[in-house]
């Protein structure tokens, strides 16, 4: 869409309210050549005037280009929503001109293997300083966009600068102005359904309060911010591919925070990523030092060294940091619109926010104009360092053995090789040390340039700085809030439940150089079979080919037990495609299945079995195709019903079908078989939003046959009392030396006598101070924050729902709730937290949660009628990137239904 027709349908809404006034200055003093385009001259407003739409930033960059010759437009991805992802290069002409010859020299200074460093100072001495400038990746956070429109205006248009003249010399810009067009589009929508005919500067107003679930997320409801180490979403998964093509020195994620608040620049909070190097850490503070300078110069507060910190690796403005570049977040306080008024009663404008957003940008890019040589040779040394300190350090490879969910190992190294790191696979078996590795399995040599990623990917644990944690506990024993920003563990092969082995000394054997696939094409043997076709279940693979499979309405068997046939053991839950049971032609039906899963496949004559149960069993069940329903709007996390829709939508593509949590109320649960309630988030429960006769719907509906999941905060409104459909609690903190106690359920408040004026209590010696700490303890609390902790669960082996699946599984674990087991006579707690010594795999977590997690419920399966409650108190989906996880969810959804005696349920 053009932004002719943005400007004719929105511009009756918004008014200039600044008409009257002066023109607004945004870099004062300046003055620009007229042969460049303005804002106003090809989107008809000023800057900071409107909020523009995706298509009109991409228009005006486009009229940039046309008119200088000094922009060059670069698509890199395409959205869920199908829109274009792009950025525009900014440069000299003749910068632009070699444009291809500097991205080509960046990839030989990014591997000092091949780039000796007499080589290397040749290059450095004519390279620019290559920055990229990130915007928006929250849609929500509208101000960056918009500034980058000024950045590139300015530096393109402005006359007798010194300052741009420096920065077009000496810096190739790379410039983003969207990262999440999808969202932003939402807002955008959301905004101009609700302005009235002059912007509401009272927070109130229904322009600021954006409707469930906002524009912060992607399509799928993605924070994209934390997708920078999973790499599950199109936007940022291409943009990483991108970072890769030219590695720039700097950069830039641009973000929007509260209202209420001013601006923030590096340098970062504590704590720091202990693989961040000391020179990296310095260099923060030149980019730091002169945005105050100009700050201080124009008169804009900001604040640094607080809030947000760089421990966790996964943001924007961390990932960049271990290829070896200065990356950075800056926050802006946002208007959410076009004026806002602050609690103090100051109000600011929308185009004050793009001000500090392009001042702050200006500022960088004359930071690494001045400091290019600095910051060339600290890329290179970065890389060159990684390569040495990988050949020496106790950790020499990382070796993923090819065994277990070899699915799920072949897709971590995929994501791996995507991240830029290099993989061999093994021809052969080879040894390393005392242990054996099959064919097949991959090996990663710490002697490369991304040795400082690879460790942050691959380590089971990445530690946080001593005293930081102590400050942190001295806060918590004072009630103060921690001061941790997001998760404390994220290793990807905790995540993905698979082997990672840490070995001292380099493999020797056959080997190649690995470009492993997500999906690597499954085969079938025996393809010519008589009898059936085995699928052996536990694996991504095998997920996929049975998702595929239910949609072909082919007829599926699976087996709750485990056997043994042709000499082959497969385990609980394996897949049975019986000839006779299928239409013609199932061979080659199969045969497609495989190539498209990557599952394998075995081919039978026989259904005679050596060892276990047979395919006519009473523990072999048919599987369906379940109709399912997630629950979508308010009270629902946004986050975790999107993290459920896409593992089932994209990752396994099986349809679900969205319904707004108030329609469940109402609606014709008949025609689904699942319905997936997902955490919930601030505000309303879902006893609010359902009502008491949606709950009692909801639970007619579970009676008669219906299989109702409950995700992490939705666990909690299944045990209400209230509730009645799973018979367990959320626990008070456990104080040293007493058991778990339950909350107890609200109770009417009973009407209480005038209380006497002066109340007083028997008198009390308090004789130190650990009587003191003691005494001013709540009487009774929940448990404090966990922080996004890995936690070890084991499975209960006998129990279906577990049906593939090792001895134990790997979770994330966040917020406050911990849950009683269920009592045997009620159902089964089918994964069950290790004990307190055993448990943390990942991650800080504090004592007393530790102690009280120990033994407490993971996975519950509760029967109600002839339908089954389950509940998962930890999210499964994780922001898609608990991997390990995904075979027991799906277990949850596709292996419940079969077992349900669903009266009056759809039929497929």
């Amino acid at each position: 869409m053009r932004t002719s027709g943005i400007r004719l349908t929105f511009a009756f809404l918004c008014l200039t309210v600044w008409a009257a006034e002066p023109r607004f200055e945004f870099w004062p003093g300046a003055t620009y050549d007229p042969r460049v385009p303005t804002h106003k001259q090809v989107l008809g407003y000023e800057p900071g005037e409107r909020i523009t739409h995706y298509a009109g930033l991409r228009q005006y960059l486009e009229a940039l280009a046309s008119a200088t010759g000094r922009v060059r437009i670069f698509e890199y991805g395409t959205t869920w929503e199908g829109r274009k992802l792009f950025y525009a290069v900014v440069a000299s002409e003749a910068n632009l001109r070699r444009l291809e010859e500097i991205r080509t020299a960046y990839q030989r200074l990014a591997d000092p293997r091949r780039t000796p460093e007499s080589e290397a100072r040749k290059l450095m001495a004519s390279l620019p300083a290559l920055v990229c400038l990130a915007n928006g990746v929250h849609g929500n956070e509208i101000s960056g966009p918009d500034a980058a429109l000024l950045v590139a205006y300015h530096l393109l248009a402005a006359r007798n600068d010194s300052l741009v003249d420096q920065i077009r010399d000496r810096v190739v810009l790379l410039l983003i102005p969207s990262q999440n067009p999808d969202g932003r589009e939402r807002f955008i929508s959301h905004f101009e359904q609700t302005v009235g005919a002059h912007p509401d500067e009272n927070p109130a107003a229904a322009e600021h309060i954006e409707p469930w679930p906002g524009g912060r997320g992607n399509h799928y409801l993605f924070d994209l911010n934390r997708d920078w180490l999973p790499l599950t979403q199109p936007e940022i998964r291409s943009l990483v591919a991108e970072l890769r093509r030219w590695y720039p020195l700097v950069f830039v994620d641009l973000h929007e925070m509260g209202s209420d608040s001013t601006y923030y620049f590096a340098p970062e909070a504590d704590p720091f990523n202990p693989h961040i190097t000391r020179e990296q850490r310095e260099a923060l503070q030149w980019f730091g030092r002169n945005n105050a300078r100009w700050f201080d110069r124009f008169g804009f507060d900001y604040f640094t060294r607080e809030v947000y910190d760089a421990f966790y690796p996964g943001y924007g403005a961390s990932w960049p940091t271990y290829y070896g570049a200065i990356a950075m977040t800056y926050e802006q306080a946002s208007a959410r619109g076009l004026r806002m008024r602050r609690s103090d009663d100051r109000v600011f404008h929308f185009r004050d926010t793009v001000r500090q957003q392009f001042v702050s940008s200006i500022s960088t890019l004359e930071t690494a104009a001045r400091e290019r040589e600095k910051l060339l040779d600290l890329f290179y040394r970065f890389r060159r360092t990684a390569i040495e300190e990988g050949s020496k350090e106790p950790i020499r490879e990382y070796i993923l053995p090819r065994r277990g969910d070899t699915s799920a190992v072949d897709k971590l190294a995929a994501v791996l090789a995507e991240h830029g790191i290099e993989i061999k696979r093994a021809l052969a078996p080879f040894r390393n040390g005392d242990r054996e590795f099959p064919a097949g399995s991959y090996v990663i040599s710490l002697a490369q340039p991304a040795k400082r990623l690879i460790r942050n990917l691959l380590d089971p644990n990445v530690p946080m700085d001593e005293k930081f944690i102590k400050e942190q506990e001295r806060r918590r024993r004072k009630k103060l809030p921690d001061e941790i920003y997001d998760v404390t563990a994220w290793s990807l092969p905790l995540a993905y439940n698979v082997e990672a082995v840490a070995v001292a000394q380099e493999s020797q054997g056959k080997f190649e150089v690995a470009n492993p696939q997500r999906v690597p094409p499954g085969t079938v043997d025996n393809p010519k079979a008589q009898v059936a076709f085995l699928v052996p279940w536990g694996t991504q693979a095998a997920a996929r080919l049975l998702t595929a499979a239910l949609q072909e309405k082919l007829n599926i068997l699976s087996s709750d037990k485990p056997f043994t046939l042709n000499g082959r053991k497969y385990p609980a839950g394996t897949l049975i495609f019986k000839v006779k049971d299928n239409p013609a032609g199932l061979a080659e039906t199969m045969a497609r299945l495989a190539r498209q899963s990557g599952a394998d496949v075995f081919g039978t004559d026989s259904g005679w079995v050596e060892e276990g149960v047979n395919f006519g069993s009473r523990y072999v069940v048919r599987m369906r195709a379940p109709a399912i329903a997630l629950a979508w709007d308010r009270p629902v996390s946004s986050t975790s019903a999107g993290w459920a829709r896409f593992v089932l939508e994209r990752e396994y593509n099986y349809p679900v079908t969205i319904v707004r949590t108030q329609t469940l109320a109402m609606a014709d649960l008949s025609r689904f078989h699942v319905v997936i309630l997902p955490d919930q988030g601030l505000g309303d429960g879902y006893s609010q939003v359902l009502g008491a006769n949606g709950i009692r719907r909801l639970r007619e509906w579970v009676s008669s046959g219906g299989t109702l999941i409950g995700i992490a905060g939705a666990v909690g409104f299944l045990a209400d009392s209230r509730t009645g459909l799973l018979p367990v609690a959320q626990e008070y903190l456990a104080r040293p030396g007493e058991t778990a106690r339950r909350p107890e359920a609200p109770k009417p408040e009973a009407a209480k006598p005038e209380a006497a004026a002066e109340p007083r209590v028997p008198g009390k010696l308090l004789t130190s101070e650990e009587d003191y700490l003691k005494e001013i303890q709540p009487e009774r609390e929940l448990p404090d924050r966990t922080l996004g902790v890995m936690v070890r669960a084991r499975l209960d082996a006998d129990h279906w729902i577990t049906a593939g699946l090792g001895d134990t599984v790997v979770a994330m674990v966040t917020g406050r709730a911990i849950y009683s087991p269920i009592k045997l006579d009620r159902g089964v707690n089918a994964a069950v937290f290790l004990g307190p010594d055993q448990l943390l795999a990942s991650g800080y977590l504090w004592e007393e949660n530790r102690k009280q997690l120990a033994y407490k419920p993971l996975l519950i399966v509760a029967r109600e009628g002839r339908g089954y409650v389950i509940a998962f108190t930890a999210d499964p989906n994780f922001r898609a990137a608990m991997d390990g996880l995904n075979v027991l969810f799906l277990n949850a959804v596709f292996r419940t239904p079969p077992r349900t005696r669903a009266a009056g349920l759809a039929e497929e």
